[in-house]
């Protein structure tokens, strides 16, 4: 066991602080699913707990008492509840009958997720476009499968092509686009402590591989919104 622990401590020391990505699909257990909500809950409070004590904190105190049990569910229904499929959006689309041919674009949706290397979060926007073929989408869907990405620890690439795939397959076209811009906590509050620092990743598909269509959807991000 000290041999195999050694050779993980190694691999790990070799990536270091390294973003790595593994692929498209959120890395999840066949059995991810089978221990109920509540099973998980109580399951990650104990474990939360022994991180807690192991650290010397005093869990009779008032203020900590209750902190293992709090985490436990935020990290099941909160901030982690995007890995449950029953929470994905459910996302009717609706006959383009006006016959919009432009592209349709939705700006500056808040995310917020969780960096799965360090479990730190990460805060941004998405901007999000696409071009009918026919179908057209609530705009509040967009902003939850959004949502539903972000929540579940996640890679910044990985989640901005779910996003797309998402609304392509729900869109029935090719023809969409994302753009997420975000800080890191894991590079802003630890490690280089870059405070000013922030990612920005695109996935362009269809039409938006285009040079013009893709410098007009930028050109939409970069609009001054007024109220």
């Amino acid at each position: 066991m000290a041999h195999t622990d050694s050779a993980l401590e190694s691999s790990q020391d070799l990536y270091g602080d390294d973003h790595i990505s593994s692929s498209e699909q959120t890395p999840l257990r066949p059995d991810a699913f089978v221990l109920s909500d509540e099973e998980k809950i109580e399951r990650i409070s104990s474990n939360v707990r022994d991180i807690l004590l192991t650290l010397g904190m005093d869990l009779d105190d008032d203020s900590l008492k209750g902190t293992p049990n709090r985490v436990a569910k935020m990290f099941v229904r909160e901030i982690f509840g995007g890995l449950h499929p029953d929470r994905r959006p459910k996302s009717s689309t609706f006959s383009n009958k006006y016959k919009y041919g432009e592209m349709l674009v939705e700006k500056n949706i808040t995310v917020y997720s969780t960096c799965e290397h360090h479990l730190l979060p990460i805060v941004g926007r998405a901007h999000i476009a696409y071009i009918s073929n026919g179908s057209v989408v609530g705009l509040s869907k967009m902003n939850r499968i959004v949502d539903y990405y972000a929540k579940r620890p996640q890679v910044q690439e990985r989640m901005n092509i779910q996003i797309v795939r998402e609304l392509q397959k729900v869109l029935g076209t090719q023809d969409v686009a994302c753009v997420i811009d975000a800080k890191h906590l894991c590079v802003n509050s630890r490690g280089i402590r870059d405070v000013d620092s922030s990612t920005v990743t695109a996935e362009y598909g269809g039409r938006f591989k285009e040079e013009a269509v893709r410098r007009e959807f930028l050109d939409y991000i970069n609009l001054e919104t007024e109220f």
